[in-house]
């Protein structure tokens, strides 16, 4: 159910860290910031439960969407007075997952601007639509991501391996050129037909987009 999650997410654009018991959740959601976290119950090690309670002690806000097969109204009950903010039982349907999902991020960002702009190009973080100029601009998953990030963090120079750690698995080959190769993707769709060019190099550094 974990590998086709995580495919689920990232084909709806989501860049997605994985763990397979309850040390290695505790550890990713100390070491990283995230949107959300997708917390199954019945996780080998420490369980989804006092997973839920150690975060929630340590002060960590972030949404968490608890999954289980238990349907108990007990083990709803004490997900959900540990921090949890959300509840699904096994089985479900990944669309209701996704937005749930959604939601609680929404919620968790109510004062926040959701659409990412630069000059005429605008991101849409929730309903992950791109438009440059009122053009529609399709992208694929990774194109999103690394565009999100890019914008995210405007007149920033983003390093390769920046880019790679936070749009790509943390264990990428990061020799590899598919940031260059990416970048170029972006440049084709956003930029060649529009101006200003918003996708900058620095050479020897990375990336920046800004608006010239």
């Amino acid at each position: 159910m974990a590998s086709f999650l995580v495919k689920g997410l990232r084909e709806e654009h989501y860049s997605v860290d994985y763990a397979a018991d309850g040390e290695e959740a505790l550890r990713l959601a100390r070491h990283d910031v995230y949107d959300a976290i997708v917390l199954d119950i019945m996780l080998p090690g420490r369980s989804g439960f006092e997973v839920t309670e150690v975060l929630r002690q340590n002060q960590c806000q972030t949404p968490i969407l608890m999954l289980t097969a238990k349907d108990r109204v007990d083990d709803k009950v004490r997900g959900l007075n540990l921090g949890a903010d959300d509840y699904l039982t096994k089985p479900f349907a990944f669309a209701e997952l996704l937005a749930r999902l959604r939601a609680l991020i929404r919620r968790n960002t109510p004062d926040a601007t959701p659409v990412l702009t630069a000059a005429d190009l605008t991101l849409d973080p929730i309903s992950h639509e791109v438009h440059r100029a009122g053009h529609r601009i399709e992208l694929t998953a990774k194109e999103f991501g690394v565009l999100e990030f890019l914008l995210r963090n405007q007149n920033r120079v983003i390093t390769k391996t920046t880019l790679i750690e936070h749009v790509w698995d943390m264990n990428f080959d990061s020799d590899t050129n598919l940031v260059a190769v990416y970048i170029r993707y972006l440049r084709k769709k956003i930029d060649d037909d529009f101006e200003p060019k918003l996708i900058q190099t620095v050479r020897g550094v990375g990336y920046v987009l800004k608006v010239s």
